[in-house]
């Protein structure tokens, strides 16, 4: 199977810029097109309207003329002449007086295309405007007639001719039409670079910054006045993203270490100890007292491995919980018993405030107590091996919450938003408590993954609660 080479990658602004540009240019030839057929129609329009007046105010004025010390055949010419001023082209109309049968008595040019005689449909037609095209050269043109009425007795017509080419001919309305195209295309071309080059800007920083993550630096400088929302939505967005990379980072970081100092610290104990085993440097009493400790050592080293892979385990939910109605006073009742047997050697006092009424819950009994034992395991630590634990149950409209808490030294404040995240560990506990810092966040998908949840109700000097929502189960009597 072969591999396509990737195609050639083009910058964000030279892509919308070309591609905006093409949409616009393509626009406005359209328009220029449609502009341009609009303004010949208008110019038709409007001349031949031109050419009516003419030929009425023709009529006008021959019926009008009065005796004069001219000839009136000279003063039908200079008529025919001063008409011609009105139309704004180049050239000039065939301007014809004819009689009732379409012959030509007089005419302001020498040549027509109709020669000398009008033809008799064309005066007789009840249309003052026609088109027509001339057989020989195949060139359209328009007529318009008006009659001469003199004491309601029609004595012929005044007739104008001009070929379509000449009516529509408009040079100075394309010129000004083609400059205002080539504006628009320019300074719509300027606003789509600009506008493309500003929205291009704050992508490319993010592109850099995302290569700079990449190679493990996370200390990202992005603008933040911004107004576009959306771009302004990406560029916080991949700011968090990277301070939680960090974060995550330094959480690698620190499990990498701390998992190497949690184990090396018992694996060295055990080698030392197996070692003067084997070296016969104890015996009898003290080498029995080194195997216990080894045992002891490699029943923590256990646990910390047992913690890993439970954890990692339950995340991919490859664990399944089952779930069954349980009166929550009893089974809080046999856990204490339990524990207390398991701790009787630890000076620890537990109280245990109880309902005092039949309600059932849905849980995992074994999930409930590995959540309840880290809890008091946690509660053990902060107080030193010593003091006292208070268990209250409570209940709402459809839960039931358990309250667990100690007079230790509390969490600070500045660890208190993280003690939810997997392998995080305070300060304090990083030396002085071993383990992985993975009870809280698997307590806390045990109780999720049991419908309710685990949260830090309250931490400070005095102490640290923590509470537990168990949904309430619906039961019937029996």
């Amino acid at each position: 199977m072969s591999i396509q080479p990737n195609k050639r990658k083009i910058p964000l602004q030279r892509y919308w810029t070309t591609r905006y540009v093409v949409t616009l240019v393509v626009g406005l030839v359209v328009i220029a097109i449609i502009s341009a057929i609009w303004i010949r129609h208008q110019t038709l329009e409007h001349r031949l309207n031109i050419m009516e007046f003419m030929a009425e105010e023709t009529v006008h004025r021959m019926v009008n003329i009065e005796e004069h010390r001219v000839p009136p055949e000279a003063e039908l010419h200079r008529v025919l002449r001063e008409s011609g001023r009105y139309m704004d082209m180049d050239s000039q109309p065939f301007m014809y007086i004819v009689n009732t049968k379409g012959n030509v008595l007089f005419s302001n040019l020498p040549r027509s295309p109709l020669e000398q005689q009008i033809h008799p449909a064309i005066v007789n037609s009840e249309e003052d405007i026609q088109s027509m095209t001339i057989e020989e050269s195949g060139e359209a043109i328009y007529i318009v007639k008006k009659p001469i009425v003199a004491e309601d007795f029609l004595i012929g017509w005044v007739v104008l001719i001009e070929t379509k080419a000449n009516l529509t001919k408009v040079n100075q309305e394309y010129r000004q039409l083609s400059i205002m195209i080539i504006g628009l295309a320019l300074l719509g071309w300027a606003a789509i670079y600009f506008l493309s080059k500003k929205l291009a800007k704050p992508i490319t920083g993010v592109a850099q910054a995302a290569q700079q993550v990449k190679e493990g630096d996370y200390d990202i400088d992005l603008p933040e006045d911004v107004q576009e929302k959306e771009v302004y939505d990406l560029i916080h967005s991949f700011k968090d993203m990277s301070q939680k990379l960090k974060q995550l980072e330094s959480l690698r970081t620190e499990l990498l270490a701390g998992v190497t100092h949690e184990l090396k610290t018992p694996v060295t104990s055990i080698s030392g100890l197996l070692q003067a085993l084997n070296d016969g440097v104890v015996e009898e009493e003290e080498a029995k007292e080194f195997l216990e400790i080894s045992l002891k050592e490699t029943a923590k080293m256990k646990k910390m491995v047992e913690d890993l892979l439970a954890f990692n385990t339950f995340a991919a939910n490859a664990i399944p919980v089952t779930t069954e109605p349980h009166a929550i006073d009893k089974v809080l009742q046999d856990f204490i018993r339990q524990w207390e047997v398991v701790h009787e050697e630890e000076a620890i006092q537990i109280s245990l405030s109880l309902l005092n009424e039949p309600i059932q819950v849905r849980v995992d009994l074994i999930r409930l107590q590995q959540m309840m034992t880290n809890l008091l395991t946690n509660a053990t630590h902060a107080m030193d091996g010593e003091g006292t634990i208070d268990i209250t149950l409570g209940k709402t409209q459809h839960n039931v919450t358990i309250d667990v808490s100690d007079n230790g030294i509390g969490i600070p404040e500045e660890d208190q938003p993280f003690i939810f995240e997997r392998f995080y560990r305070g300060d304090n506990k990083k030396f002085e408590i071993g383990g992985l810092g993975l009870g809280l966040p698997f307590s806390k998908m045990v109780a999720q993954s049991l419908g309710g949840d685990l949260t830090l109700k309250d931490s400070t000097s005095s102490g640290t609660t923590f509470r537990i929502t168990l949904p309430i189960a619906e039961y019937e009597d029996d």
